[in-house]
């Protein structure tokens, strides 16, 4: 399969119309270029605030629930999409309201409709302290045509345990969304889903928003590149990146994956981490108390 994900810059919008322009352009060019799995970023919804205005996108409450108020019109025109050049989408994230504060969720959309979605599991400090987005519902594992699929939202992805459920559960590619507003933060989420490749030899993909926003500070600043990784062993590039997207530079990254390539290399691959992870609870079981001598 293609695999692309998105480097994604969030406009202004005076209509739907005119987001609805903008997504289909993004995914004509991607199903135009072979891609059958399209990753959006996380909170690459919050473009849709400016639909209520500047009174209401620059007011971090107003902005999440204008954007929630799309969602039937966005899940419409992303079933549309897919179904048109018969592939499989994450959606951008974006605040949904199932009780009095909203989650950051994510929908998985194929060619037969909604598939269903991914709420984060562990919120940030601006998420937490400032936003009150909630973290809800469980982990979910996508089983498609494609292969096995679990989505680790951005901070997610710097959680092993989060994603090893994935795994466990039979995940072979693992969807990192983020959305970060310094290169710091983009890193961490870099090297998360990196690590992420590496330790259980699956597939990584990492959709970032890129460029500012200046019509909703609580997405104002965002930088990253988006990439797809594999673990560095046989048959994959040493530094485990299959593709990239120049930093801070709105774009798809595309790469050809093999789920047979994963399949072989946990069977031999030069490590075998995925194998070897349950060997771990035995050596951390008893910490033995470090005796400083003098």
């Amino acid at each position: 399969m293609k695999i692309a994900a998105a480097a994604y810059p969030l406009t202004e919008f005076a209509t739907f119309a005119d987001y609805e322009a903008k997504l289909t352009r993004w995914v004509a060019e991607a199903a135009g270029n072979g891609a059958h799995l399209l990753v959006f970023p996380e909170y690459g919804a919050m473009e849709l605030a400016s639909l209520g205005g500047r009174a209401v996108s620059t007011d971090i409450e107003a902005a999440l629930h204008e954007v929630a108020r799309h969602q039937p019109a966005v899940d419409a025109l992303h079933c549309a999409l897919a179904a048109k050049h018969s592939l499989y989408i994450l959606g951008a994230s974006g605040p949904a309201f199932n009780g009095p504060r909203p989650s950051n969720r994510a929908v998985f959309y194929g060619p037969h409709g909604i598939i269903g979605f991914q709420d984060k599991q562990i919120m940030t400090r601006f998420e937490r302290e400032t936003w009150d987005v909630v973290p809800d519902g469980p982990l979910t594992l996508f089983d498609t045509p494609l292969g096995k699929i679990g989505v680790v939202i951005c901070y997610d992805s710097e959680f092993p345990l989060l994603a090893r459920a994935l795994i466990e559960a039979g995940a072979e590619i693992l969807l990192a969304p983020s959305c970060t507003d310094s290169a710091a933060g983009f890193t961490r989420v870099r090297l998360g889903a990196m690590g992420r490749a590496l330790e259980n030899q699956c597939i990584s993909v990492h959709s970032p928003t890129v460029g500012a926003c200046d019509f909703c500070p609580a997405v104002d600043e965002n930088h990253g590149s988006a990439a797809i990784y594999g673990p560095p062993d046989h048959g994959f590039p040493p530094n485990g990146i299959l593709a990239e997207t120049p930093y801070d530079q709105p774009g798809w990254a595309y790469a050809d994956v093999a789920l047979s390539a994963i399949h072989a290399l946990r069977r031999n691959g030069g490590v075998l981490n995925h194998l070897h992870w349950s060997e771990q609870p035995a050596r951390t079981a008893k910490p033995v108390l470090h005796i400083n001598a003098k």
